[in-house]
């Protein structure tokens, strides 16, 4: 049955589609994902980091089907209760400030809205972006996206006036600096941009993952943070906090901003939001909300009522669970672990993260990134029950980033069977 699926996927199915494992599922629950042969594995993906509360969360199945026997869609034609539930919910939990949503289908759609309003809002036409970010694959977010040049090759011209800063990735500082004496050169480099390409007055907004995700799993240093929010704040610059990836808990926090005392001028999100139901959202403060006029953007599938219902109560799971707690605990730990098989084993240069988001970095003795390292010991992992997945330019950084429902004996388990891996 197997291969005959893939067979018919590839007869069928676009080859743009890259998927990561040939695993046909039969099942998915909790941490576990269960093969039509019977093999279970530990997902350390989490659907992309995208089931947060785990596989099939019953609570949320729940809500998703007493939502449906009710409404499935609405396309902006009729009110209904889970859309505004869900908003009142994001407003309590988003960083200060964001008070009202834009509800739509993916990140990259989420980020598309944002630099609208961006634009819209502030009559300006610049955007800075920081290399290394992953924004999406649509032609203004991929405008944005710079984690790999392979997702824009062959599809430029892309959206103009937009330029690109440095992330501060301090393992392989763009600006060859050693990260005991450096003093965010990055951030000069960018007051540079302003200098030489762009005036501030120019531009609309600067976005970026406040922890990057398909960049590499990086943590910048929070000076670095709280000189970004000085800095667009007296330009006038919106700064956009992309939190795709790095929200609903995923790093210890609702939101990754948090860490750093951040507060953005617009948030995006999707991924962890409704456990794998489609949906995605950008906010922002009622004033800035309100200087686009009705009709300046729409949507016919986003804010879909099943969706919206099932992220209501994936939230409430979080907060009924004590899951913002548990992932810091977990990844804590996790990185303790971590960094114990780091230091005994050789050809692991870094590893970094915030809570249940952990990125290990493979070297070669030279220093360069080590892809056929890590590509091995995924293959290992794979065929030991363990799903890992990479990141990173060069294809060289792991993923650790299971649900945040894992326990620990799930967590030692997958670990374990990683650590065997690299031997």
């Amino acid at each position: 049955m197997g291969n005959d699926l893939i067979r018919r996927g590839q007869e069928r199915l676009t080859p743009a589609l890259s998927f990561h494992t040939d695993i046909i599922v039969k099942k998915a629950e909790g941490v576990y994902v269960e093969s039509v042969e019977g093999k279970r594995y530990l997902d350390f993906s989490s659907g992309l980091a995208t089931v947060n509360i785990g596989h099939c969360p019953p609570e949320v199945l729940k809500a998703a089907k007493r939502q449906m026997d009710e409404m499935v869609h609405s396309g902006c034609i009729f009110r209904y209760a889970s859309e505004v539930e869900l908003a009142e919910r994001l407003a309590r939990i988003t960083p200060e400030g964001i008070e009202m949503f834009f509800f739509a289908n993916g990140g990259a759609e989420a980020v598309e809205g944002a630099i609208k309003l961006a634009r819209h809002a502030t009559g300006r036409q610049g955007i800075i972006g920081f290399m290394g970010c992953f924004h999406g694959r649509t032609m203004g977010a991929l405008s944005l996206t710079t984690s790999t040049a392979r997702y824009r090759k062959g599809f430029h011209p892309l959206l103009p006036s937009v330029y690109h800063a440095p992330y501060p990735y301090c393992f392989r500082c763009h600006m060859g600096m050693d990260r005991t004496s450096c003093e965010t050169e990055c951030m000069e480099y960018l007051e540079r941009i302003l200098r030489y390409q762009i005036t501030p007055e120019e531009v609309a907004c600067m976005i970026i993952e406040p922890v990057l995700g398909e960049g590499g799993y990086i943590v910048p240093p929070a000076d670095f943070m709280r000189k970004l929010r000085e800095l667009c704040t007296r330009h006038g610059i919106l700064l956009i906090a992309d939190e795709v990836q790095s929200g609903f808990g995923r790093t210890g926090k609702w939101f990754a901003s948090e860490h750093f005392g951040l507060k953005p001028d617009i948030i995006t999100m999707a991924k962890g939001i409704a456990s794998g139901f489609p949906l995605s959202a950008f906010g922002a403060s009622k004033e800035l909300m309100s200087k686009w006029p009705p009709g300046s953007h729409g949507t016919t599938f986003g804010g879909n009522p099943v969706s919206c219902a099932a992220a209501c109560a994936t939230i409430d799971t979080i907060e009924r669970d004590g899951l913002l707690e548990k992932a810091a605990r977990m990844g804590e730990y996790a990185m303790g672990r971590v960094l114990e098989i780091k230091n005994r084993t050789k050809g692991i240069g870094d590893a970094r993260g915030l809570g249940l988001m952990i990125g290990v970095e493979f070297i070669r003795p030279d220093g360069s990134p080590d892809k056929a390292r890590l590509d091995g010991v995924m293959k290992k992992c794979l065929e030991a029950g363990l799903v890992i997945i990479e990141c990173g330019v060069d294809k060289n950084i792991a993923r650790i980033m299971p649900p945040l429902t894992i326990t620990k004996e799930e967590m030692d388990k997958g670990l374990s069977i990683f650590e065997e891996a690299l031997s």
